[in-house]
């Protein structure tokens, strides 16, 4: 895979070191292509290999590999505990629809019943009015598509 194609897959799954020229580690500085600083997965792993298996201090490796102390501790804590998958940084943002509860959904659905003619865009005006909640027509839009997708895989 080309190197240009490796940051897009990395940067895709959130896995691109954004400081890869902190990295000052000499695997990853010698030339050795394997060793890629871009790559955030691989620079903690070896940043922990070095403290667990060859004995560095842990405020050397931290630095060599471009993160705080706090950064190796917690980079330490989640590979303890999920290993190398546990590395693999988590999508930013809300996991799911935190603001469009089944109760908000219900009344976006009851709304739609008294008038067909509304959109998603003033059916999010009416949320902010009504109960002071500021959500995206767009959220508004999925939030009423899972329903129906929903409602047709029970049917």
């Amino acid at each position: 895979m080309p190197r240009d194609d490796k940051a897009v897959a990395l940067r895709r799954s959130h896995a691109f070191n954004a400081r890869s020229q902190a990295v000052g580690d000499s695997a990853f500085t010698s030339g050795n292509a394997f060793f890629d600083a871009r790559d955030l997965v691989q620079v903690k792993y070896e940043m922990l290999r070095r403290v667990r298996e060859d004995g560095q201090s842990v405020s050397r490796a931290a630095t060599d590999f471009g993160f705080s102390r706090p950064a190796f501790y917690q980079a330490q804590a989640v590979f303890d505990t999920e290993g190398l998958p546990g590395l693999v940084p988590q999508r930013p943002g809300p996991k799911r629809a935190h603001k469009l509860s089944e109760e908000i959904v219900d009344r976006l659905e009851r709304a739609l019943e008294a008038n067909p003619a509304l959109n998603s865009a003033q059916l999010a005006q009416r949320l902010e009015e009504q109960l002071g909640l500021r959500v995206h027509r767009r959220s508004v839009e999925r939030a009423l598509g899972r329903r129906k997708k929903g409602a047709q895989r029970r049917s």
